[in-house]
């Protein structure tokens, strides 16, 4: 990784984090709305460069066996420096921290189009295979 200097926190405010989406061209949504999830997240970090968000991830986990990988974000101009590997490598370990002996959890995300071969490399496999159908979603709006 290039000799980035930043610390890693376990906040982002909600204005941060709909600006990161802005930034990489995910769908937007009320402060309100991104508010309440990044409040109800399991896990958050946030990668910080002068107090300022370079990196974030998010995962969701129902305390159960589901754990789902929510955000992943390098600001735009730190992508290509290993960040978003520094970001996965924060997110596994805190998932391996939550099991307990004997447990198995399902992690699951959505990769954007074609950075799936990131996340390979940390064992997660395409949709569909011999063993598992396509992901799916929906956008829904009241």
């Amino acid at each position: 990784m290039a000799d980035i200097e930043y610390e890693i926190t376990d906040r982002i405010s909600p204005e941060e984090y709909m600006e990161f989406r802005r930034l990489v061209g995910w769908r937007e949504f009320p402060l309100e709305q991104a508010e309440t999830g990044l409040s109800n997240s399991a896990f958050l970090c946030c990668f910080r460069k002068d107090d300022k968000p370079i990196a974030l991830g998010r995962v969701i986990w129902d305390g159960g066996y589901v754990v789902y990988i929510a955000d992943v974000i390098v600001h735009p101009e730190y992508q290509g420096n290993g960040l978003g590997r520094a970001v996965m490598e924060q997110i596994m370990a805190q998932i391996r921290a939550w099991l307990k002996p004997g447990y198995k959890v399902m992690v699951s995300l959505m990769s954007a189009k074609g950075k799936e071969p990131f996340y390979n490399k940390f064992g997660f496999v395409n949709r569909p295979d011999e063993h598992f159908g396509c992901g799916m979603c929906q956008w829904m709006e009241g």
